[in-house]
């Protein structure tokens, strides 16, 4: 018999959530099949089978807390399902008069919900047998389980109904637990707003010369790094140009001393169906366009497949966020504790500029920097935005570092 135990779930986090099982107790099992997801703070853990066998039994039903090495459940190893676990009963014969028994019993749904798609499902009464999947492996995604519900809200209602039929929520509400990481990044923002003495300074970036850039160089660059150089490359190198020149905003507060980073370990923002994710891209002053740009890209393609580690995670300086790929013209962006900066870009929009005492239109962005004014004073944030746009709006100033 082979305990499922538990993962180690990184340094900050004690204790996670039970997501759904995929299978049940006497289930047949294959060695490293998914079995359930473990919700932590930060990120989803995969649990798998330890070996092939039979799930004999499950010790941490669905929502249960459970912490790194406890036992949640057993796999007897070698062993075979029993018949009643292979062939479920037969449906029962017993229906209403109005609709003929089926010929055959429905069959199950090829992919299992994910927790959150589960639970949305489970409080609106609509079988995941239903629901078409969308995610990876053609999992069902919350997303999906919406819909479903809202179509069942929307679709007429039977001339008459049993009443212990379920009955889905109306389509003016709809009731769902949160998710232990939605949990946290309410928690957490909360504690940033509580804690810092947050502030957000502003200025504008004309992207004229970037974007010169980018559109006279993206396909060698594309070609030959076999990455699609974007805009967050610069402006990643554009910030740490700034944290170099105003190292206040890559420091941090512990207690009654000041941590100034002489590394720049940067965050990037990526919106997921789980919520807002700040993946770290380590060591980013070593990195060109290039690697900046594949690392992003890598992190961002972990994120929408629920595949970040805690590592992933933890132990970033500085964060960049990008609003403007959802059409944001302004924001002010909430700190990533206990980080004392964020930037926060916004779409790209033309606009009329005075340029040499003429009136020209400019592709323009508006760029916000919320800080820790406990740390940062007025000055440098302001200094720290002006040397960012600086860069901007003359790329070669980065690659001569002046």
């Amino acid at each position: 018999m082979l305990d499922i135990v538990v993962p180690v779930m990184g340094e900050s986090v004690a204790e996670g959530s039970i997501g759904s099982w995929s299978k049940k107790a006497g289930d047949a099992v294959k060695k490293d099949e998914l079995l359930v997801e473990i919700e932590t703070d930060k990120v989803a853990l995969e649990v798998v089978a330890p070996a092939d066998g039979v799930l004999a039994e499950i010790l941490a039903t669905d929502g249960a807390t459970v912490t790194p090495g406890m036992v949640i459940g057993r796999v007897e190893a070698g062993a075979a399902a029993s018949p009643a676990a292979a062939k479920p009963a037969p449906a029962p014969v017993a229906a209403p008069v109005a609709a003929p028994a089926p010929a055959a019993a429905a069959p199950a749904a090829t992919h299992d919900p994910m927790p959150s798609a589960a639970r949305a499902l489970e409080t609106a009464g609509v079988p995941a047998s239903a629901v078409t999947g969308s995610g990876k492996d053609g999992r069902i995604t919350k997303g999906d389980a919406l819909a479903a519900v809202a179509a069942l809200a929307a679709a007429p209602a039977p001339v008459a109904a049993a009443p212990s039929a379920p009955r889905a929520l109306g389509a003016r509400e709809e009731r769902v637990k949160m998710t232990r990481l939605r949990q946290t990044i309410a928690r957490r923002l909360k504690d940033a707003q509580n804690t810092a003495a947050m502030l957000t300074t502003f200025n504008e970036v004309d992207m004229t010369n970037v974007m010169a850039v980018r559109n006279k160089y993206k396909d060698i660059f594309e070609k030959k790094h076999g990455a699609k150089l974007g805009f967050m490359s610069f402006f990643v190198k554009a910030c740490i140009v700034a944290l170099k020149d105003v190292p206040a905003v890559n420091a941090e507060i512990d207690g009654t001393d000041i941590i100034y980073k002489n590394f720049y370990d940067i965050g990037v923002a990526v919106g997921t169906d789980k919520g807002l994710v700040v993946p770290v891209l380590r060591n980013a002053e070593d990195l060109g366009l290039a690697g900046i740009e594949k690392g992003i890209a890598d992190l961002g393609k972990k994120a929408r497949d629920g595949a970040l580690s805690i590592d992933d995670m933890q132990g970033g300086t500085f964060t960049i966020s990008n609003g403007g790929v959802y059409g944001s013209l302004m924001s002010t962006p909430i700190l990533n504790a206990p980080q004392s900066g964020i930037l926060g870009m916004h779409k790209i929009q033309d606009r009329p500029m005075v340029v040499g005492g003429q009136i020209v239109v400019r592709p323009m962005m508006y760029l916000a920097l919320s800080y820790d004014h406990r740390i940062v004073d007025g000055k440098e944030a302001v200094t720290f935005l002006v040397r960012v746009k600086e860069c901007l709006e003359d790329p070669e100033r980065m690659l001569l570092d002046i």
